[in-house]
């Protein structure tokens, strides 16, 4: 976005590339641990959102220390009195094992922050969740767009969004949406029908009971098995309205870039648009027909500063992604040395990193890295994008 202030004024503030064939993803880490109980105990206190969950985790060993503290030790950790009264209230009838065993049932699993496996992405937000609910798979620095648009979608941005989800799946990037009517589902079966990675987030509990719109049932059993399902409610929680502004910073936050398809001046895909922009991410708009008002805010993020995307290379050479796995396959680079395959092996195709973080990591001292990493230049393997930071070329 380059009028990042005026964006913000609008619509409000405050608010290793991998390959992306289903068949490579088939086993999910077990990662039980006992302290997730009393994470999925303390989770179904409408009291308990990231803020004090941070408190929490900052002040306490474990959550199960937690779980069993007195009113002083709650109130050592920063939380509120009236919060405090009502969580111990609320401690008295919940039974944090047999909570847990209802997610085993349901076969979902929670990552934690605290995990390797928590998205790497998604750690870089503020607001991020101190646990997740998930179905499927979760691969935690994967390449990831967010698709959002209008639920009630035109002809126009039907095509739109079958053509761009097929395009970026077909090169490789894992598509996170949240699994609404319109472009969301759109996004989610593309990716479905060419077997690639997809992310559907939800304003709701993630137990099939749960799941909205309850006719997307089935799609979400094919996303936990081709992707992941995934949420910060507990299940049985209801798809209620106040979830869906939360569940897109979730999205945006996930993701890369966002690209918006479709949307009126009210929709709440330019909430996930303005998510992305406070998280530092990359916002892309698909024009539209200006006289149509599922344009209007696409349109208008587009005037204030969003990168109009009319083509998937749009998007993929944003982030100096290779736009054909084919190409990409047939240069594969052959090392001439230990030493430029131990270059390559740390360096990707879409971030950058700076010498000196690469000298650190390879071991090899600055002044003979910096020769390598010219004469690999030279020679068309590396590409130094400024302030002597490299990638895959």
């Amino acid at each position: 976005m380059n009028n990042r202030n005026d964006f913000l004024v609008v619509y409000g503030q405050n608010l290793s590339v991998f390959s992306n064939n289903c068949s490579s993803y088939h086993t999910f880490i077990n990662m039980s641990t006992p302290d997730k109980k009393y994470y999925n105990a303390f989770n179904l206190m409408p009291q308990i959102g990231p803020v004090r969950f941070r408190k929490l985790l900052a002040h306490f060993p474990s959550m199960q220390i937690a779980w069993e503290a007195t009113f002083s030790e709650f109130k050592e950790s920063g939380l509120e009195e009236k919060i405090i009264e009502r969580i111990v209230d609320a401690r008295k009838n919940i039974n944090p094992d047999a909570e847990f065993e209802k997610l085993e049932k349901e076969n979902i699993k929670i990552i934690t922050k605290n995990e390797s496996s928590y998205p790497k992405n998604l750690l870089e937000i503020s607001s991020a969740p101190a646990m997740l609910y998930v179905k499927g798979e979760m691969i935690p620095d994967e390449f990831c767009i967010g698709i959002v648009g209008s639920r009630k979608i035109s002809d126009y941005g039907r095509r739109v969004a079958e053509d761009f989800a097929r395009q970026l799946s077909q090169n490789g990037v894992t598509l996170a949406s949240g699994m609404a009517y319109g472009v969301d589902t759109i996004t989610h079966r593309e990716c479905l029908k060419a077997k690639t990675r997809t992310l559907a987030v939800l304003g709701s509990g993630i137990d099939e009971r749960s799941i909205y719109p309850s006719s997307n049932r089935q799609i979400a059993q094919e996303i936990a098995n081709c992707g992941c399902v995934l949420s910060e409610y507990p299940i049985g929680t209801p798809p209620l309205k106040q979830n869906f502004p939360a569940r897109n910073r979730i999205i945006s936050g996930l993701s890369k870039g966002v690209l918006v398809i479709e949307a009126s001046q009210t929709s709440g895909s330019l909430h996930t648009a303005r998510f992305a922009l406070e998280q530092n991410r990359e916002v892309f708009a698909v024009p539209g027909n200006i006289y149509s008002k599922n344009s209007e805010g696409t349109n208008s993020l587009i005037k204030m500063g969003a990168k109009s995307a009319c083509k998937v290379e749009d998007i993929l050479e944003e982030f100096n992604f290779e736009t054909n796995s084919e190409i990409r396959e047939a240069r594969k680079i052959i090392p001439d040395s230990p030493e430029e395959e131990l270059i390559l092996n740390n360096l990707s195709f879409d971030e950058a990193l700076h010498i000196d973080k690469l000298a650190a990591k390879t071991q090899i001292k600055t002044a003979s890295l910096s020769s390598l990493l010219t004469l690999m230049e030279m020679k068309g393997m590396i590409r130094d994008i400024g302030g002597m930071r490299y990638i895959k070329k």
